[in-house]
């Protein structure tokens, strides 16, 4: 017979809660961001589902293109402009944030642009259980919440386990694309790129990162932290 379980002490969970690596802040979403997501989110916000998806169905009749999953697109600023740039690429943007959702809608709406469809959810919950091996052909996750405290640096997106399984969705010749303001967490992440067995390394330099991708563009925010001597530090890998 089994024990009962103390009062004071909760029974141990049959699935562990994952340590989230974002906080869903209560940001205001104002009135034209409110009225993209009502009119706009029914055609271009993906809804999450524990089941494959068919980017064939959600593209068409624009199937057969390169497939990018974006990670953390905050207002959509950066996300809008790649998806012109590379138009002939389709573009799976997740973000929880309402209101850099109802931004990132407000922008296909006024660029009309058709090759970006969102998740207004969890990315990882999106990789583990919506994306099929070997059918991206990018991954950008462009600065990330650093998590500065010590404390904090388990909450970091980028660790080992998650890095594998952007891998297992990556096509061989796949690339994953990071970029961050914080020198330590761009340390980190080259050091957990490098160990990665499955990726190798684009950039020519000694110290590993990259020169930023002609892609990216530099957003309002970017632009003001070099004006202050702040760094960017861009990390490009391939999956061999």
């Amino acid at each position: 017979m089994n024990s009962p379980t103390p009062d004071n002490q909760a029974p141990e969970a049959e699935h562990p809660r994952r340590i989230k690596s974002f906080v869903r802040r209560t940001g205001r979403t104002t009135v034209g961001q409110n009225k993209a997501l009502e009119e706009l989110g029914p055609q271009f916000i993906l809804q999450y589902k524990p089941q494959l998806l068919q980017p064939a169905e959600v593209f068409a009749p624009l199937s057969g293109s390169p497939l990018v999953l974006e990670i953390g697109f905050g207002m959509g600023e950066a996300t809008a402009k790649i998806a012109q740039t590379l138009s002939a690429s389709h573009f799976i943007a997740c973000e929880v944030h309402p209101p850099g959702v109802g931004a990132l809608l407000k922008r296909i709406a006024e660029n009309n642009i058709q090759n970006i469809r969102i998740f207004q959810h969890d990315a990882v919950e999106v990789v583990d259980h919506m994306l099929e091996t070997n059918s991206l052909d990018g991954v950008h996750i462009f600065f990330p919440d650093p998590w500065h405290k010590k404390r904090h640096n388990k909450r970091r997106l980028i660790q080992a386990p998650f890095v594998a399984k952007l891998c297992a969705k990556l096509k061989p010749g796949g690339y994953i694309h990071v970029a961050t303001d914080w020198q330590p967490y761009a340390e980190q992440v080259l050091e957990v790129l490098k160990e990665e067995t499955q990726l190798q390394n684009t950039s020519q330099h000694a110290n590993g990162f990259a020169d930023k991708p002609s892609y990216r563009p530099l957003t309002k925010f970017e632009n003001r932290g070099i004006k202050l001597g702040h760094g960017v530090w861009d990390l490009v890998f391939s999956k061999i």
